[in-house]
């Protein structure tokens, strides 16, 4: 009894080898999260219908935003359909009523032509009206589908950079994703469901009419079929809810086998063959899932039919008692015979379509979850303007910490960076510097400490402005695939530019070259995932993002502060000492450089140079300065240098020397 009408778990699967080996462990998803978000489950009909307008209101709401004038159309028409339905039944009866009636037969047939007439009347009025409703639910579900995936794109796009980088923040973008479908697939089964309800009220009405004891019974005899639906739908939401990192990985694994980027590998190292072999063995996990699915889907719907079956014919031998004692005559029995087989398919179709229902808004909370969990980590809108004038950018004794981690990636950190300086930040990897750059950007809030912009906390400031004032290049800047010079211009939108007008940022950049050689210049599309595109190698596209940089910073007059992390380490040497050139040229009295590399050729020119260890500021001074007291920049300086020299060994970073930052 617990297998049909308890609630619905994840049964707990068999982990395949494959997954052990390639990701640590099971990819699942603990379902304990229902307990406290989702409460639980609808596990009958009754609560499905009762929670019904809920369901349905957000997706109702999204159409009537869409196009009311097709919604009110749908409805107008399926109420139309309704009263067809009932109009067609009570010509029936008539029909049932003239030909089991007194008289000849030719009277009888007489009789029967205006039930006939009025039948076929109301069949052809319901197929005018169904071909109406679908016509109009057919222009809202693409409507509703855009209105849904908009919301869900604006609110992913909006939110702090500290949730997209949270795991289970990521996993709720990730189901989420069905949600838009979802929405629209709800259209057709809300307009199914508002059908099979009025045809199901005129049917009870004739039904009720007819004899009162035929409308419990014909609730009786669908009622099975809809607890079955349901009951597997919920297993289906619930499987597929725990399974969707183990088809992400899945995916990830066909992806990898087919990228340009890990192609080399891919062959060279045989990687192929064994991915592959992984990928089946993960997905025969996924198809003993699919099968224990299908087993418990037939073993359910076996028990619907066998109950709904046993209620049909119980609804039979009442009707027959009601003849054999006269309470029922032949034509009444006849009609009712119609009608409950009509209403029976009416209430299972409906029942249907409330499971569909039910399924869907599964993914439609999540949807709407995703929503409120993104309002709440949205960056705030508004808040104090940055000032034009802005001298300094201090960081004073800022820290940061992210979730799960013990140790903070920011420690007490503060520096002050001058409008018109080049300051660099150096460091070993996982010293703090991306975080650093990420907290002056306002991507990051500082845990503690303040990051003021001239005189004014970055906190109380307008987020957007804060943004518009900061340019960024990164080593992992983002490769468009779009045309050259969308992928330049895309440094600064909101200024519409002609080819040349970029073309004083692409000269900046020394980029001219790889634009000569592409096929139509900045007209170029960049992206081989398309026929007849162009594709650029790692150094070609550091040029790109250099002129989107100088693109970006060109076109503002206000103080802002440009962050260059490692930009050049796909140039050659020749290119990478001309970059670092231009980049310190970005500095201007109204703009800060800040500069995050493991060059340490390119940093000696810097105004200031910071050194980070272990999320801490360790040690800070100009090249000669930091040279002169043998510290770990010394030690990192003569490292790489030592690298370039015919004998020599290779000095190892002594103990940091930690001098006051202040």
């Amino acid at each position: 009894m617990k297998r049909f009408f308890g609630r619905v778990r994840m049964a707990e699967p068999e982990v395949s080898d494959a997954e052990r080996e390639l990701f640590g462990g099971p990819l699942r998803y603990d379902m304990g999260w229902s307990e406290h978000e989702r409460a639980r489950l609808d596990l009958t009909m009754v609560s499905a219908l009762r929670s019904m307008p809920r369901l349905v209101g957000a997706t109702l709401r999204m159409a009537w935003q869409a196009d009311r004038r097709a919604l009110l159309t749908v409805a107008i028409s399926e109420i139309g359909q309704g009263l067809a339905a009932a109009v067609g039944l009570l010509a029936v009866n008539a029909v049932m009523h003239a030909l089991l009636g007194s008289g000849t037969t030719g009277q009888r047939l007489h009789a029967v032509l205006p039930g006939l007439l009025a039948a076929a009347g109301a069949a052809v009025v319901n197929s005018g009206l169904a071909g109406w409703s679908t016509s109009r639910a057919g222009r809202l579900e693409p409507l509703v589908e855009r209105i849904a995936t908009t919301q869900y794109l604006a609110a992913a796009a909006s939110v702090e950079l500290e949730a997209i980088e949270d795991p289970d923040f990521r996993r709720l973008i990730d189901v989420a994703q069905y949600g838009a479908g979802s929405a629209r697939r709800m259209i057709s089964a809300c307009v199914a469901a508002l059908n099979g309800t009025i045809s199901l009220i005129s049917t009870a009405g004739v039904l009720t009419i007819l004899h009162p004891v035929l409308l419990p019974m014909l609730i009786l005899i669908a009622a099975p079929r809809g607890w079955g639906a349901m009951r597997v739908a919920q297993e289906r939401y619930v499987s597929v809810m725990s399974w969707i990192e183990h088809v992400r990985a899945s995916r990830l694994i066909g992806n990898l086998l087919t990228e340009r980027t890990a192609a080399q590998e891919v062959r060279i190292h045989a990687v192929g063959p064994f991915l592959l072999s992984r990928y089946e063995r993960m997905a025969e996990s996924a198809e003993a899932e699919q099968e224990r699915l299908a087993t418990g889907k037939a073993v359910t719907e076996w028990v619907a039919a066998a109950l709904s079956g046993l209620a049909m014919a119980a609804t039979y031998a009442a009707m027959f008692l009601l003849i054999t004692s006269g309470h029922m005559s032949l034509a009444v029995a006849g009609t009712a015979v119609i009608a409950v087989r009509s209403g029976s398919a009416s209430l299972g179709a409906l029942v249907m379509n409330v499971n569909q229902l039910h399924e869907e808004s599964l993914y439609v909370r999540d949807h709407a979850r995703f929503l409120d969990e993104a309002a709440r980590h949205t960056i705030p809108s508004g808040g104090d303007p940055v000032p034009a004038q802005v001298k300094q950018v201090v960081l004073d004794r800022v820290s940061y910490r992210y979730p799960g981690r013990e140790a903070p990636a920011l420690d007490e950190v503060s520096l002050t960076l001058p409008m018109g300086s080049v300051t660099a930040v150096v460091g070993e990897n996982g010293s703090g510097k991306s975080t650093l750059m990420k907290v002056l950007s306002g991507l990051l809030l500082p845990q503690s400490g303040t990051v003021f912009w001239g005189k004014s906390d970055i906190a109380s400031l307008d987020r957007s402005d804060v943004f518009d004032r900061v340019a960024l290049l990164t080593q992992d800047f983002q490769r468009w695939p779009v045309t050259a010079a969308l992928n330049i211009r895309i440094g600064r939108t909101s200024r519409a530019a002609e080819p040349e007008d970029l073309q004083p940022s692409v000269d900046y950049a020394g980029a001219g070259t790889v634009i000569a050689k592409l096929p139509d210049g900045l007209r170029s599309l960049l992206a081989r995932m398309f026929r007849g595109a162009s594709e650029l190698s790692g150094g070609e596209w550091q040029k790109i993002g250099l002129a989107r940089t100088h693109w970006r910073s060109s076109t503002s007059d206000a103080d802002g502060v440009l962050i260059v992390d490692e930009p050049t380490s796909a140039l050659d040497p020749e290119a990478e000492i001309a970059a670092f050139d231009r980049i310190r040229r970005l500095a201007a009295p109204n703009r800060a450089v800040v500069l995050v590399t493991h060059r340490m050729s390119g940093v000696r020119h810097a105004d200031r140079i910071h050194v980070l260890h272990h999320g801490r500021l360790v040690e800070h001074g100009s090249h000669n300065e930091l040279m002169a007291a043998q510290g770990r920049y010394a030690a990192m300086f003569a490292a790489q240098a030592a690298q370039y020299a015919p004998t020599g060994t290779i000095p190892r970073p002594g103990s940091p020397t930690v001098t006051d930052p202040a």
